[in-house]
């Protein structure tokens, strides 16, 4: 039978752990309410971008811009959105494994590196066999402006000059609080198998070429800043779930010892009496 010091101690450490998931719960709170309002705001935008383009592309022959070239994808990037920091359930471990078994299909068919973003991704993959192109220092949840567009100039640059084939991206969409939608999509070339030709062509103002060069870098960056804002929202919804989890399972395990201090304490006392109660006995006798 444990030792009811033993028992205050260890309720007493469960209780101050408690209290820290629930600070963690309302900082990832708060951090969430803002990403989810970034994410919120930016979606019409983002997710008009691709239609738009499929307007003015039929328009255009892949001469035109190099992000219209569609090769044979015998060399492939894929970029890994994760977190820096764990306690946020499985939102790095499924967003992983789902990467890596692409991953292991893909490289029976092309040459594939990584470019991987986020401290989980970089220890995940340092010691597997696939070549990692670049690992990115910064913290995701710092990222700015200036970040992303380094970035997507990065990207760009190495698909214009048939340093890559295509692009893929493997990052976090969030859908609910309860669980984010692990998504792997193509970033380049852009339109690619969606570019439908069409019978007749508006004529754009100032031209196609000013058109394109101007609106394909843009989408870039905007995909870019989509699917890193997308995996921030994911993030600390999923953190926030998880601690919140937790201060439940530390609220289930107070009880619980306090149950076993009680009936401790109880069978201290009752043994106590029947202790005392002897030793009357003992002296009525004598």
């Amino acid at each position: 039978m444990p030792a009811l010091i033993d028992l205050r101690r260890r309720i007493k450490s469960v209780r101050n752990t408690q209290k820290i998931t629930q600070a963690m719960k309302s900082v990832a709170t708060a951090k969430f309410k803002q990403a989810q309002n970034r994410v919120l705001h930016g979606r019409p935008s983002w997710h008009a971008r691709p239609d738009f383009l499929d307007r003015i592309a039929p328009s255009a022959l892949p001469p035109l811009h190099p992000l219209l070239d569609v090769r044979a994808e015998n060399r492939v990037t894929l970029l890994v959105i994760t977190s820096d920091k764990g306690l946020c359930g499985a939102f790095n471990s499924n967003l992983l494994n789902h990467a890596r078994v692409w991953l292991e299909k893909k490289a029976g068919e092309s040459a594939v590196e990584l470019f991987l973003v986020g401290k989980k991704a970089a220890a995940f993959f340092k010691g597997q066999s696939y070549p990692i192109a670049c690992v990115i220092p910064t913290e995701v949840l710092k990222y700015a402006d200036s970040d992303f567009k380094d970035l997507a100039d990065d990207i760009i640059r190495r698909y214009a000059i048939h340093q890559t084939d295509a692009v893929y991206v493997a990052y976090n969409e969030f859908k609910s609080i309860l669980a984010p939608k692990v998504t792997l999509t193509r970033l380049l070339p852009i339109i690619g198998d969606r570019l439908k030709k069409r019978c007749l062509s508006p004529i754009y103002e100032p031209g196609v070429e000013r058109l394109l060069a101007r609106e394909m870098p843009r989408y870039i960056l905007e995909q870019v800043i989509h699917y890193f804002s997308e995996s921030a929202a994911a993030e600390h919804a999923a953190r926030m779930m998880s601690m919140d989890n937790a201060t439940k399972n530390a609220g289930e395990l107070i009880d619980k010892l306090t149950l076993v201090l009680n009936k401790v304490r109880q069978a201290m006392i009752t043994t106590e009496l029947l202790e005392i109660q002897s030793a009357v006995e003992a002296l009525r006798k004598d």
